[in-house]
């Protein structure tokens, strides 16, 4: 007998894209083991320097009277831990003179569960008739959110300007004559830096787009995951900005906690009331851990110096070695392009023209033991369906090991060769 799912369970049970690549990441890890090049997720790497503060400030919870006991024996109030909310509050005013208090921060379970909350308490069907979207303004756009719908179609997407910088690069900027904000539009969202394409929206493009919303009394929800002041994995300009207005969004993840699933809202009194609502509603309360490990780091600063000073060069270098990679492995007659490298774990390659469509070249790679993610998982939203170039680009990570990495990107010139070489070749 099969039981019946409501248009809720149709929409959360069925699979997905981000669900589809995760199940395919666990099935390849445990056939293949150690032979695997893991280019494919948003997995952090274990940094030493960082990896030691974490030992020290557990040493440091467990020398405490209680605090052990404390982190995994008490349930915290739905809107998170009152000190870390105060800690990182006086963070931002000190680093940036916003004007917040505790009131304007709540903690999710993970960076992805808070936009389920807000993504489903904005848009989606009303009361009226009404059904209410979130615009997208520059899609490819990250992988998670695509699914977040509790019904019905969520995102409208937009497609991006391409700007094409040199012979191997380009960069993908909002176009603004092509966005429409009308009753339907809910809310705006951006990432940035921008997951899958380490893209960071300029001062002046997040300046617009928050004047766009203001100006339709809408929010601009902004995912910071990968941005300042932390874990700041960012290599060009960008400043961050908060106002009643925005919903900004942090994590706890790409700084080096991905398992204590802790995940920030900062946002005006009226949303933290609504996030506060639905954690006590779906999850009862927040994890412990993530904010006791990091709140004498928000307190004391710390937490900028590692971002500053360790996190961001690393992945800085680590972007470099994977660009020389690509300069090493890849054919320079052939028509691949990068995205001009800002920010993120990732980098975003673009092959014109590609003989088939990233999604096989996905499956050709995972034959040999690499891991990638196939572009057009990430451009959704869009009401054209036939752009070519949704089907002819990847997401690599370069987070992993250097060898596994320098591997990984060799088998990947060698099939993007042999793709070119097949489609060239005559019938």
């Amino acid at each position: 007998m099969s039981w019946e799912l409501s248009e809720f369970g149709q929409g959360l049970c069925t699979g997905s894209g981000i669900g589809e690549l995760m199940e395919d990441l666990g099935l390849a890890l445990a056939a293949g083991g150690e032979r695997m090049c893991m280019l494919g997720g948003g997995q952090p790497a274990h940094i030493p320097e960082i990896d030691a503060v974490w030992r020290r400030r557990m040493e440091e919870i467990m020398a405490e009277d209680g605090g052990l006991e404390r982190m995994l024996g008490d349930y915290e109030g739905p809107a998170g831990n009152e000190k870390f909310r105060n800690a990182l509050a006086g963070l931002l005013r000190r680093k940036f003179g916003w004007s917040l208090g505790p009131e304007n921060v709540a903690i999710t379970a993970g960076g992805q569960t808070a936009f389920f909350f807000l993504f489903n308490s904005l848009a989606g069907r009303f009361e009226d008739g009404r059904h209410k979207k979130v615009l997208l303004p520059l899609v490819p756009e990250y992988i998670g959110y695509a699914n977040q719908s509790a019904g019905g179609d969520l995102f409208r997407g937009v497609k991006p300007r391409i700007d094409l910088l040199g012979e191997h690069e380009f960069k993908y900027r909002v176009d603004f004559d092509s966005l429409e904000i009308d009753e339907e539009v809910a809310a705006i969202c951006v990432s940035r830096p921008t997951n899958p394409t380490g893209n960071v929206l300029t001062d002046d493009e997040i300046r617009q787009l928050a004047g766009l919303a203001a100006e339709h009394e809408i929010p601009l929800i902004i995912d910071n995951a990968y941005g300042a002041p932390f874990p700041n994995i960012i290599f060009s300009g960008g400043t961050p900005v908060w106002n009643e207005n925005i919903i900004l969004t942090q994590s706890l993840s790409k700084i080096g906690l991905p398992g204590t699933r802790t995940g920030i809202v900062i946002a005006r009194e009226e949303v933290i009331r609504w996030v506060t609502s639905m954690t006590s509603i779906v999850g009862l309360s927040n994890t412990n851990a993530g904010q006791a490990i990091m709140q004498p780091l928000m307190e004391s600063g710390e937490i900028l110096r590692l971002s500053d000073e360790v996190v961001q060069p690393f992945y800085r270098d680590r972007s470099d070695q994977a660009r020389a990679l690509i300069e090493k492995y890849f054919d320079p007659a052939l028509p691949w392009r990068v995205h001009k490298r800002e920010g993120a774990l990732f980098l975003w390659l673009w092959f014109e023209g590609l003989p088939i469509k990233s999604s096989e070249l996905y499956q050709r790679l995972k034959a040999r033991d690499v891991l990638v993610v196939p572009g057009n998982y990430f451009f959704y939203g869009l009401e054209e369906s036939g752009w070519a170039h949704r089907d002819e680009c990847l997401r690599i990570s370069f987070t992993m090991p250097e060898k596994v990495v320098e591997e990984g990107f060799r088998i990947i010139g060698e099939e993007v060769q042999r793709a070119y070489s097949e489609g060239l070749a005559p019938d």
